[in-house]
């Protein structure tokens, strides 16, 4: 998977829709949460931190855009420094999430706050990461972690749950006249099938 396949797929009318529900729900919880350093680990292209009031924030990972160039799982960045990480999917597309939660870890003051983004296995998003037609193709090639088992490794790090949600009901059809067609199962997502959205938030 080329980085230009990546950047085609988030042009898209999915990717946009993906994107769109994410920026929204990072733009509403970065905005209060404060401190003084910030980092988002992984897909630099896009600022989910733009919203956030600390005085220094900047970017890792291996991409293109990058403010600092390194693997999200050995950090180059001092223990006890971070008020916030945020990891917008950076888990599921690492061969070792453990290591990268490890490092945030590390690096987070003992107050500090981390934020995930991932693709829920258990919706109508997930079922592609099964299909055969699909599962070599960004972003379905990731290994997708369910929301309690990375509960359970948050847990495990002594962190504390604080807030989260779901989002992205629609099917992921790539035709937009066909997502629109199902839109009123966004509005009722929520309320009715609330753990089955293709992606979960979860901050700690």
């Amino acid at each position: 998977m080329t980085a230009q396949n990546v950047q085609q797929w988030f042009e898209s009318s999915l990717g946009q829709y993906l994107i769109e529900h994410e920026q929204c729900y990072f733009d509403q919880v970065v905005a209060n949460i404060f401190g003084y350093n910030a980092v988002q680990i992984g897909w630099p292209q896009f600022n989910f931190l733009r919203l956030n009031r600390m005085p220094f924030h900047f970017s890792v990972g291996l991409e293109t855009g990058a403010s600092l160039r390194a693997a999200p799982g050995f950090l180059p960045i001092q223990s006890n420094s971070m008020d916030l990480v945020i990891l917008p999917h950076a888990l599921e597309f690492n061969a070792n999430p453990h290591q990268i939660l490890r490092e945030v870890h590390r690096v987070l003051i003992p107050e500090g706050h981390v934020v995930i983004s991932g693709f829920n296995p258990f919706s109508l998003w997930g079922m592609c990461h099964y299909l055969r037609s699909t599962r070599r193709e960004f972003p379905w090639n990731g290994q997708f972690i369910a929301l309690s088992r990375l509960k359970d490794w948050l847990k495990l790090l002594d962190f504390e749950m604080a807030g989260g949600r779901l989002c992205c009901y629609t099917p992921p059809f790539k035709q937009e006249k066909w997502r629109k067609r199902l839109s009123f199962m966004e509005a009722a997502g929520d309320r009715w099938w609330p753990i089955s959205g293709g992606v979960y938030f979860l901050h700690a």
